[in-house]
């Protein structure tokens, strides 16, 4: 995923964040659409519009571009966008910003001096890599900086927040889609990163619902349905031989596969289960996070570590 693309993503799912980062926490980013548009006929193309609806017309439209590469256009292109968009679609309110969030000032360029009468109260720049740690305080200024913060230090700022995510993101919906996007961040940061690092990364902070969650349980699975295929092939051939004669062979090793299977699968997924759960004691996960992750007893879990 590109870094324009989860600007969008965040500025979409939690406009609250785009609110706070422009120093306007105390807008209900709700009365907003955010949208991106298609300038007509022009081949210009506005990625990030919050624009209010008709009975909140006392609004101002705020145009959002994230830029994490150098354009010596940039200026002219934005704002050309902008002129052509008010001509095709009337604000209901004159006022307007036009919001660029930079990774960092080396991606900034000199504004055109014929263009400094759109400058002037309009134009608002902020760079992510210039935020201070107290960013890191907030939950929506701390996922942005987290898309500039260096390798090192990124593995542990993503467990804080997803920490700081599971304290104070009641809704369950909104807290796992808030760490799907940590996650996001984290692989495009390191892209020739292995599956087992990307999982060491994330593996403090999983919780049911979360895409991570759902490999590790697709991953189970898989492991069950495999080891099950061969244990209750390898018992029914053996039961069927003790019991049965060649011609009725097939009929009856139908009905004894399905209650071999029944029984083997309990068997093999709970082997899984305690392999799974030694492998995530060792990225530290605590034993009581591990048990809630993979429906096991607290005390089984426990044990694994005294092994």
């Amino acid at each position: 995923m590109k870094r324009d693309t989860i600007f969008y993503e965040l500025f979409q799912e939690f406009p609250n964040i785009f609110f706070e980062l422009i120093g306007e926490a105390n807008t209900n980013p709700h009365i907003y659409d955010f949208k991106s548009q298609e300038i007509k006929q022009s081949g210009f193309r506005l990625d990030g519009i919050f624009a209010p609806p008709k009975r909140n017309r006392n609004q101002p439209t705020y145009f959002v571009e994230a830029q994490c590469y150098k354009d010596k256009k940039f200026y002219e292109r934005f704002f050309t966008s902008i002129i052509l968009y008010f001509s095709q679609y009337p604000p209901y309110n004159p006022n307007w910003y036009a919001i660029v969030v930079f990774d960092t000032r080396k991606n900034d360029v000199i504004f055109p001096e014929y263009l400094n009468v759109l400058k002037q109260g309009h134009l608002k720049c902020f760079y992510l890599n210039e935020m201070g740690e107290d960013a890191y305080e907030s939950l929506s200024l701390g996922i942005l900086k987290l898309i500039v913060e260096g390798k090192r230090k990124a593995k542990f700022i993503a467990k804080q927040l997803a920490d700081k995510a599971k304290q104070e993101l009641n809704n369950q919906a909104n807290q796992k889609r808030f760490l799907e996007l940590i996650e996001s961040i984290l692989v495009n940061k390191y892209p020739k990163l292995s599956r087992e690092d990307i999982e060491e990364m994330l593996s403090l902070n999983l919780i049911r619902g979360t895409r991570y969650y759902q490999e590790l349980e697709e991953e189970i699975t898989a492991k069950v349905e495999k080891k099950v295929a061969a244990k209750v092939e390898k018992r029914v051939k053996a039961k069927v031989r003790e019991e049965v004669k060649a011609e009725v062979k097939e009929e009856v090793k139908a009905e004894v596969k399905e209650e071999v299977k029944a029984e083997v699968k309990e068997e093999v997924k709970a082997e899984v289960k305690l392999d799974t759960a030694a492998r995530l004691l060792q990225h530290g996960i605590d034993p009581e996070e591990v048990a809630a992750i993979l429906n096991l007893n607290v005390e089984v879990v426990r044990n694994i570590i005294n092994q």
